[in-house]
């Protein structure tokens, strides 16, 4: 089905369903009264090409039915961008029997409606017109780098991408995983256009590129054996190395190397 109109996506399927039913119908109670159909020679052309279209017609019949589920099921329609299987795309066209999506390299890709049935569908367009996608990508980082800086250059980094209106994408930070050499950092970007979703995903990976070697603070953390001869963890007076800044109700180093307890911003001690 292709473009849009004003009557119901399942109005037209319904109606086709509706009238096969009514025509089938109809020759099953006219058959006895054809000529000749009483005859061991119709009934043996009859058996012929019952048989014929019950071998012929099976992976048909699967698509055709599978093409009405997914109507009566709203799973996608022609504009969306979706992922089926690992193929992701727009939806071109969307038809009884297959349904074809453009890729993000311009192919054309023909799913059989019977194969998409079975399979796990991603739409990217349901949410992204209202709350948007959430694009995410991951970095490592070595537990001697504090994680406020970590977190204020991924941030840095988000604020250089733009959306397609101009404006920069919210943007926030999940500390995902501890690991045995790394930190895992997720950094997230709203996004309402899904069109802008490869852009951004590239200039997300580029800007950290740019920002972490502006700062000297290196990606990757090549695995070790053996413990250091320094104990890997950022020393108070490095918590807020730039770009990060110090909060309100943020922690702060001790005044005097004397100290050896973390005072928060408002004065009293922490026990």
């Amino acid at each position: 089905m292709r473009g849009a109109s004003s009557m119901p996506a399942d109005a037209l399927p319904t109606y086709k369903i509706v009238r096969f039913a009514l025509v089938a119908f109809g020759i099953v109670v006219a058959y006895p009264y054809l000529p000749g159909s009483q005859s061991d020679a119709f009934k043996g052309v009859s058996l012929f090409v019952g048989v014929l279209f019950s071998l012929g017609s099976t992976s048909a019949i699967s698509n055709l039915i599978a093409g009405y589920v997914l109507i009566y099921r709203r799973v996608f329609k022609v504009g969306d961008m979706v992922k089926i299987a690992d193929v992701i795309g727009e939806v071109t066209e969307f038809r009884i029997q297959v349904t074809r999506l453009r890729s993000f390299k311009n192919e054309e890709v023909v799913f059989p409606n019977s194969q998409i049935l079975g399979a796990q569908i991603t739409n990217y367009s349901v949410l992204a017109r209202g709350e948007g996608l959430i694009l995410h990508t991951e970095v490592g980082i070595g537990y001697e780098t504090p994680w406020r800086q970590v977190e204020a250059m991924l941030l840095a980094a988000a604020a250089r991408c733009a959306l397609p209106s101009g404006e920069a994408p919210r943007a926030f930070v999940r500390l995902k995983k501890l690991g045995d050499f790394a930190i895992t950092y997720e950094l997230n970007l709203h996004c309402t256009d899904v069109k802008a979703m490869l852009p951004l995903y590239t200039a997300m990976h580029t800007n950290i590129l740019d920002v972490f070697n502006e700062y000297g603070v290196q990606i990757m953390t090549p695995a070790y054996e053996g413990d250091p001869s320094v104990p890997k963890v950022v020393p108070p007076k490095d918590w807020f190395t730039a770009p990060a800044t110090p909060t309100a109700n943020a922690l702060v180093p001790p005044k005097s190397p004397g100290e050896d307890q973390v005072r928060p911003a408002s004065g009293v001690p922490v026990a």
